[in-house]
């Protein structure tokens, strides 16, 4: 036989039921109410706004001229600025190989840059001015000492420039450091003829395209050279050395002391 039950019995149960559900109604509203005062709050307060701009990675300008094409202040809004536009603005400078955009914590923007690495200096009259391994000039105000690649005397022709470029990236970078200057002495018949002085005292004679292969067995060359005789080291065909002595028919230090009494 079923059970009949009496509703008054069911009561109790249904007002626990319609309790809970408002109940529920009211927390989710509670929390919406809560969330949207937060959230209000926040954007109102200093907590929302660039407190600190950091930039890491800059070596040939000064962070603040990064800082300035950015175009981000203190005081913005941390959620007014796109990233990647911001990355686009300071990409624009040619030194400028990559950039990375970030909010950190709260109330800081970081920049990450990376540039083109230094490959040597272009000697312009009395400056010089910073060539970079993608092949572009950065001009200076004044004189800067050379202590980041060579001084490139006489490339006026940025095909040239750019071709004696590409050897040099593909040295290793002992040899790269070992090299003081290196002079453009075309002739007619080869354009590309360079004269190279090296910080330990030889001088080598070569032409561009094949400079980055026969320089890579400079250590070796100079190795099985008297270390106490310099001189010119030839490699525009083959290879062979020429001591100053018999070059100039005068030791290069009898000469440095000789010119400087004149």
């Amino acid at each position: 036989m079923e059970k009949i039950i009496d509703i008054e019995d069911r009561i109790p149960t249904l007002k626990e039921r319609r309790r809970r559900r408002t109940n529920k109604k009211f927390s989710i509203l509670l929390f919406l109410f809560v969330t949207t005062l937060l959230i209000v709050l926040y954007f109102q307060s200093s907590y929302s706004q660039i407190q600190k701009i950091t930039l890491t990675g800059e070596k040939l300008v000064p962070k603040q001229l990064y800082i300035e094409d950015s175009t981000l202040t203190i005081g913005e809004s941390m959620w007014s600025f796109n990233e990647s536009k911001i990355e686009n603005l300071v990409a624009g400078n040619a030194w400028v190989e990559s950039v990375q955009v970030k909010r950190e914590w709260l109330t800081t923007v970081h920049i990450q840059v990376n540039e083109f690495k230094q490959i040597g200096y272009l000697e312009d009259e009395d400056f010089l001015h910073i060539i970079l391994e993608n092949g572009q000039i950065i001009k200076t105000d004044g004189l800067v000492i050379p202590k980041d690649g060579p001084i490139f005397r006489d490339f006026k022709n940025e095909k040239i420039r750019l071709r004696m470029i590409k050897e040099l990236k593909t040295l290793d970078s002992e040899v790269l450091r070992n090299i003081s200057q290196i002079n453009y002495t075309p002739t007619e018949n080869d354009a590309y003829s360079i004269q190279v002085y090296m910080n330990d005292g030889n001088e080598v004679k070569a032409i561009i395209p094949s400079f980055g292969e026969k320089m890579s067995f400079y250590p070796s060359i100079v190795s099985q050279l008297n270390p106490e005789v310099k001189g010119i080291i030839d490699l525009e065909v083959g290879t062979f050395f020429q001591p100053y002595v018999d070059v100039y028919n005068v030791p290069i230090e009898e000469e440095i002391v000789e010119n400087e009494e004149d």
